[in-house]
């Protein structure tokens, strides 16, 4: 976890977190399993606070039942593409914005998707300490090219460094499935943004995120056992052993006798009329 800030240590509590993490994987299990991607739920919640200073005012109680306002969600493949939890949740809540029009007008160019999560600095105010909670922990790298997930959370504070995604929360870290030594926390650290890790949902969180990985290898092993498109029965490589030829009958096996008796058989006079004599 990244070192606490003490104007800001009274925060929600463990259970506040874990209920929006139950959330966030409830969401995962929408997503299709399929064996490029990991299924993450995300939940994007304001924690609203009456300090001036942006400080948040809770108790911190354990018992305290959740008081946060959620303002979006996502969850892996949502959205058409091959797009994140992280990344459909920011995407939906800035389309549901009043500024929404004015910031898709400018991220017509290059860098659409970094000026849109920008814009929604102007509505993700300090006061509404906003957290950002996620199963896995957000992409450092996307093998696609496309912009990571702890980008688009940073860009929601620039030109608001008090405002934006206050703070990330997650259930597991991501294995290296994919990528290996994920740099995402020391991004958030680089940035600025508070981060932590929440145990307990561990087990859960990553059987629903490689749920289409065991699927494909369970299929695969299916094919080729003989049940898949892969696979080959016994029929198919069995060789039909070849057929023998129907006995013919040659010129030289007829003995004198028969010989000299179809010679003696009258002749069909249709075919002497169509004899011809070769040697003229």
């Amino acid at each position: 976890m990244s070192p606490p800030d003490p104007a800001r240590d009274a925060g929600p509590s463990t259970s506040t977190h874990l209920h929006y993490l139950r959330q966030a994987v409830s969401l995962a299990r929408l997503s299709p399993p399929k064996p490029t991607n990991f299924r993450v739920g995300c939940v994007i919640v304001s924690f609203p606070t009456t300090d001036s200073s942006g400080a948040h005012t809770g108790t911190g109680n354990e018992d305290a039942p959740p008081t946060g306002e959620v303002l979006s969600t996502g969850y892996t493949l949502e959205l058409e593409g091959n797009t994140h939890a992280e990344q459909n949740a920011l995407t939906k809540l800035a389309r549901g914005s009043e500024n929404s029009e004015q910031t898709q007008e400018r991220g017509q160019g290059q860098g659409k998707e970094q000026e849109q999560n920008a814009g929604l600095g102007a509505l993700l105010t300090p006061r509404r300490n906003v957290h950002l909670y996620t199963t896995l922990e957000p992409c450092g790298l996307r093998l696609s090219g496309a912009t990571p997930c702890v980008q688009r959370i940073i860009a929601t504070r620039h030109g608001n460094p008090e405002g934006g995604i206050r703070k990330v929360i997650f259930g597991a870290r991501e294995p290296g499935t994919f990528v290996q030594d994920s740099q995402a926390l020391r991004n958030l650290d680089d940035a600025g943004v508070p981060w932590e890790h929440v145990g307990g949902l561990e087990a859960d969180i990553l059987a629903v995120a490689k749920e289409g990985h065991h699927n494909a290898s369970a299929s695969e092993r299916a094919g080729a056992g003989g049940g898949g498109s892969r696979g080959t029965t016994a029929a198919a490589n069995t060789i039909a052993p070849a057929s023998t030829p129907a006995p013919q009958t040659r010129i030289d096996d007829i003995s004198p006798e028969e010989r000299k008796r179809q010679e003696q058989q009258p002749r069909n006079p249709k075919k002497r009329m169509m004899e011809v004599d070769l040697s003229r």
